[in-house]
């Protein structure tokens, strides 16, 4: 046996993904594209009022994409003529039912044709309007699985998940384990959750806030507020969070025998090896406090230095989708939770990702606006929220007594730095209460699941990790000194 099987397995058969212009969706479709060309067809589904403008944004961001080099490279002039034959453009917005399908014979395609369903669409800001992070993440998982249920020949249905809608472990093991959640669950033992209700306090806030006729920008605001207090209510750290874990809820509740997947992968960070090392779009979780360290913006990070940061790179994440499809095509799992994570198993700590850091703008500084290298300190790791408020709060005084000698010796106007100072005060407190729960979180997670699945495909010759999603195959210096750095460096949008 070799890895052939697994992409053969895939030949004729035709997949339907949400969320296409995402992350890891794209990821999914170039690798597929990519290892199975003679694929059936891929219903790519995405947010756009019609399909014109579906094929615009699918084009624009999906495409013409740095992902698809090696694909564009690999079919030269026939890529386009490829992707036109092989790819289905859908607009729709999973927020709605039928996931807002309005051309009725690509929908009857869709049901008659479908033998994988990949639901990826997903709002990830961790503080998105209350309102709208419930349609896409809650009610568009729902939505994705009653569309499913109507697919004639349906053979799995992967919900892409995040690990973090568990919260800390509270068994006093500190392991996460791979279980399902039951309906009502809350992270908090003296509350008890009903998504219906929360879904009636939104339309209560929403009616109140327009009795009140407030702009649109309070509404926004308040709506993002009142998400992170339900959420904080139930024992969930943000809205994101709380809102994908009503969202595997309801997939667990109502998945009847839909040969039901759900994929949580913990921090998702640039690929490892395919379809090339370090590709990435826009600063993931761990990314903005190593890009503004090494722009010379942070002084420091917050955290437990001895927390573990699981982090995954996307490639694996796909590979364990893919995998999971190919095992479990023709049977329903059993037990289908899985962790693609790496803390159990090789684990890296904040206080190494740090020292990594500062070791990689050593020798790679980055380049101010003067055209000079910004010298980096090395970093100062704060080891608790309340260490760094006082922390920052010491630098604003001392800065703003600065200022104000400047200002009575010289005359000089401060107030344009001293707003300034002010807004960066803020935003910094809020990122650090925003990534708080990550940077002290206690707890690994069990990865069992995933294990018995790479053990199902002991078998399978996997020849350059093209298939591969084992964590400990990860060099955590290597990569992300020379792939993961340098990717985001290279990817993010100034």
């Amino acid at each position: 046996m070799d890895s052939q099987i697994m992409q053969d397995f895939l030949k004729g058969k035709t997949i339907l993904v949400t969320g296409a212009t995402g992350f890891l969706a794209k990821v999914f479709v170039e690798k597929i594209l990519r290892i199975q060309p003679e694929i059936q067809k891929m219903y790519l589904l995405l947010r756009a009022s019609n399909t014109e403008l579906a094929e615009k944004r699918l084009q624009n961001e999906v495409f013409e994409s740095d992902l698809f080099r090696v694909l564009r490279d690999k079919l030269g002039e026939n890529f386009g003529s490829f992707i036109s034959k092989k790819v289905v453009t859908i607009a729709g917005d999973v927020a709605i039912e039928n996931l807002g399908i309005k051309d009725e014979k690509i929908k009857n395609e869709i049901l008659e044709e479908i033998d994988f369903f990949v639901h990826s669409a997903a709002s990830t800001k961790f503080n998105e309007r209350f309102d709208i992070l419930m349609d896409v993440n809650t009610k568009g998982a729902l939505h994705a699985l009653n569309m499913a249920k109507n697919c004639k020949r349906i053979k799995a249905f992967v919900h892409i998940s995040t690990a973090y809608v568990c919260g800390d472990a509270k068994d006093g093991h500190g392991i996460v384990r791979e279980k399902p959640f039951e309906m009502g669950q809350s992270l908090k033992e003296d509350s008890k959750l009903d998504i219906h209700k929360e879904m009636d306090l939104i339309e209560r806030k929403l009616a109140e806030l327009k009795a009140m006729k407030v702009d649109e920008n309070t509404t926004k605001f308040a709506m993002k507020d009142y998400g992170m207090e339900r959420a904080n209510f139930h024992g969930w750290p943000n809205t994101y969070t709380f809102t994908k874990a009503m969202g595997e809820m309801l997939l667990v509740h109502h998945k009847d025998n839909i040969p039901l997947i759900i994929i949580r992968p913990t921090i998702v960070t640039s690929t490892r090896k395919d379809p090339f090392p370090g590709w990435i779009e826009g600063l993931r979780t761990i990314d903005s406090a190593i890009y503004s360290y090494g722009k010379g913006k942070l002084k420091f990070f917050i955290g437990n230095p001895n927390t573990i940061i699981d982090a995954i790179p996307a490639d694996m994440v796909i590979n364990c989708v893919i995998t999971a499809i190919f095992i479990h095509s023709h049977k329903p799992p059993k037990n289908f939770i899985y962790h693609v994570s790496s803390s159990l198993r090789n684990p890296l700590k904040y206080i190494d990702l740090s020292n990594i850091s500062h070791n990689y703008f050593k020798n790679n500084p980055c380049i101010n606006q003067n055209g000079k290298p910004i010298i980096t300190s090395k970093v100062l790791v704060v080891n608790s929220f309340a260490a760094f408020n006082i922390f920052m709060i010491i630098r604003y005084v001392l800065l703003l007594q600065v200022l104000y000698l400047v200002n009575k010796i010289c005359r000089w106007s401060f107030q344009d730095v001293y707003d300034n100072t002010s807004r960066k005060f803020r935003v910094h407190q809020q990122l650090a209460k925003l990534y708080q729960p990550y940077v002290f979180f206690k707890s690994v997670f069990d990865d069992t699941n995933v294990e018995i699945l790479r053990m199902a495909t002991k078998g399978l010759k996997i020849e350059n990790d093209e298939l591969n999603f084992d964590p400990t195959r990860i060099d955590w210096t290597d990569y992300m000194m020379n792939t993961h750095i340098p990717g985001f460096l290279k990817y993010h949008k100034k």
